[in-house]
């Protein structure tokens, strides 16, 4: 299976990248490219769980269950998808919800001269048919741009 990965550089120390990228409220900023209303639930802390979750069509929160796998303040973070909510209950056991889990994302924050370059990978458990792939890296390329503009206004 193939590795996805973004990258942006953004003219700011990666204190400042992290803490916009990750910040409960600066969060919904840049990830609501994805899914309007987008949020989390929980917290960056290794070995916690946390919800990224969004409104669905009828108005209730879905969306996914991560655990914190590695946390390296402003430089590293490892989370794994380990299931879904759906209907606004959490859902780890049922073959709907266990598809997607194991899939890592890592986001890595790299100084360079000054400046942060921000990687995202992202390792899927299945392969992504390529109409799928490139709208995610459309909104990944859109969603780092919007980051971008938090950071550095």
């Amino acid at each position: 299976m193939e590795k996805l990965h973004f990258s942006i550089v953004i003219d700011a120390p990666r204190e400042k990248v992290w803490e916009v990228m990750l910040g409960e409220e600066t969060y919904p900023l840049w990830t609501d490219v994805f899914m309007p209303g987008s949020h989390f639930k929980g917290d960056w802390s290794e070995g916690s769980k946390i919800l990224f979750l969004a409104p669905d069509e009828s108005g209730k929160m879905s969306g996914t269950v991560f655990r914190v796998r590695k946390n390296k303040p402003y430089e590293l973070v490892s989370i794994e998808n380990i299931g879904m909510v759906k209907d606004e209950k959490e859902d780890i056991t049922s073959k709907e919800a266990t598809v997607y889990a194991g899939a890592l994302e890592n986001y890595t924050f790299k100084e360079i001269n000054g400046a942060t370059e921000v990687l995202v990978e992202q390792s899927p458990v299945m392969d992504i048919p390529d109409d799928y792939k490139d709208m995610y890296q459309d909104m990944w390329h859109k969603a780092l741009q919007k980051l971008k503009e938090l950071v550095e206004k």
